[in-house]
């Protein structure tokens, strides 16, 4: 399972937007797959300066994990990923239901759920309204 830190400093959200779009989050009463009030689709937050500390706090695996190569960047691989303890939760974009199936990911992601497997991990794997345990 990869290890969370600190961002990694060449590594941005850029245009990306999944997680503004892909959580369902309370604090905004954003249902899960549909963008936020406060973001401006291929810019980002329109609040950024001052998002309230569950968007401040989030940890994106891309931003870091500088083992993940590139094509783990969400832009690319149109899924948002991050640790909860010893789970990894996917959220797939559903616009691109399949691309965790596919390679490098797939296996990617059945390595790290047999490495989280033994300490009571795995990986999980949202997509739209299906939800995936790997």
């Amino acid at each position: 399972m990869p290890a969370t830190a600190p961002n990694i400093e060449n590594r941005t959200c850029g245009t990306c937007t999944l997680c503004c779009r892909l959580p369902d989050i309370d604090h905004f009463d954003k249902p899960a797959n549909a963008l936020c009030s406060h973001c401006i689709e291929g810019q980002g937050c329109s609040i950024y300066a001052n998002r309230p500390s569950l968007c401040r706090d989030f940890l994106c695996l891309w931003r870091t994990d500088d083992s993940l190569p590139p094509e783990w960047d969400p832009t690319i691989s149109k899924m948002m990923i991050y640790e909860q303890g010893p789970q990894i939760t996917v959220l797939a974009d559903p616009d691109h239901p399949e691309i965790w199936r596919s390679e490098p990911y797939r296996s990617q992601l059945e390595s790290w759920a047999a490495k989280a497997e033994p300490s009571g991990g795995y990986v999980i794997v949202f997509c739209g309204e299906e939800v995936f345990k790997i």
